[in-house]
């Protein structure tokens, strides 16, 4: 599997200070700042990303787990939310909650939410952030069974 590469320069000090963020390729590139990760200001932020890649990674894996399990989902959106606190005088990433709604023709309630957990154990964003608390909101929308 080839690796990826993301980068970031900072100029400046912490509170003055401006940086970027660029995917190797090319797909995305943000300013951030001390106001758009700690305050309300414009620019995006690692947390944001981290919650991106998470969404993602978490909506793929549920995806191949449907398949694995005999379902076909039509749509999968997941919205992952990162809290950033302070733990012990330092800014940490305490929770990231996963808000995930699909579109499965004929699944039982029960057997999604099984995907889902198994999924949200099982993404390698997930397994790296093994340290973070992630919890789990996972509803089905559309078409399925109630059985």
């Amino acid at each position: 599997m080839p690796k990826r590469k993301a980068t970031a320069e900072w100029n400046g000090g912490l509170k003055d200070g401006q940086g970027s963020i660029r995917l190797g390729s090319g797909a995305f590139k943000g300013a951030y700042s001390f106001g758009s990760r700690f305050e309300a200001g414009d620019g995006t932020n690692p947390e944001e990303l981290i919650g991106a890649a998470h969404a993602g990674c978490f909506s793929m894996a549920l995806a191949a787990n449907l398949g694995e399990a005999g379902y076909s989902p039509q749509r999968i959106s997941t919205v992952a939310e990162v809290s950033l606190v302070m733990q012990d005088g330092k800014p940490t990433i305490q929770t990231i909650t996963l808000e995930t709604e699909a579109e499965v023709p004929e699944i039982a309630e029960e057997a999604f939410r099984e995907q889902a957990e198994k999924a949200k154990n099982g993404c390698p964003v997930s397994r790296a952030l093994a340290g973070v608390k992630i919890e789990l909101n996972a509803r089905l929308s559309g078409v399925h069974s109630t059985g």
